[in-house]
């Protein structure tokens, strides 16, 4: 076989990755992680598109909290994105793939007063937290333990191991975390 005929081959062969997973458990669990991550991705740029365009007389208040839940969010991603291959599906490859499968929507309006901001992002959020849970009963339907703690607590990994996700989000599970900042964003929306 020549080189190139091999290298080929070797682009169409699959991901050879050892699970105790059923079959039909990695599509499942994949499709499920990666409209999940889609959806994270989104509400990443929402809430930095949001952050960078807030004004008003809370605006440092706004601006601080809009960055760290940012940060909080994109935190995520890489560990879902890690678990995806580890169980043998392919992830997201580009914005398109993004497009396609998120279900957070786009807010590309010119102006957005802080409190609609903060009033989209809360709903958003709730969304996300709905979705992360029917992610979560994907996993428990087919005993991806592993996939399911992903999503109770961002690492795969000991709390505080090297690499993992639940370091950078402080201990804080995926769902707890954006539980929070729901909370912090209802409070702004009613309290101002």
């Amino acid at each position: 076989m020549t080189k190139a005929k091999d290298a080929a081959a070797r682009r169409l062969a699959p991901l050879d990755t050892p699970t105790d997973l059923r079959p039909n458990a990695a599509p499942e669990i994949s499709g499920a992680l990666n409209i999940l991550l889609a959806d994270m991705f989104a509400l990443y740029l929402k809430t930095k598109n949001f952050h960078w365009h807030v004004s008003g007389p809370h605006f440092r208040d706004y601006h601080l909290l809009l960055d760290e839940q940012g940060e909080q969010i994109f935190a995520t991603t890489d560990a879902i994105a890690e678990r995806v291959r580890k169980i043998g599906g392919t992830t997201l490859r580009s914005i398109g793939h993004i497009g396609r499968l998120q279900r957070v929507l786009d807010n590309d309006a010119d102006f957005v007063t802080p409190l609609d901001m903060l009033a989209e992002l809360r709903d958003d959020n709730k969304q996300l937290v709905a979705s992360l849970r029917e992610a979560h009963a994907i996993c428990d339907k087919h005993d991806d333990v592993a996939s399911a703690s992903l999503i109770e607590t961002g690492s795969t990994r000991p709390s505080g191991a090297p690499g993992s996700c639940s370091r950078r989000l402080a201990g804080k599970g995926v769902i707890r975390s954006l539980a929070r900042q729901q909370g912090r964003m209802v409070a702004r929306t009613e309290g101002t």
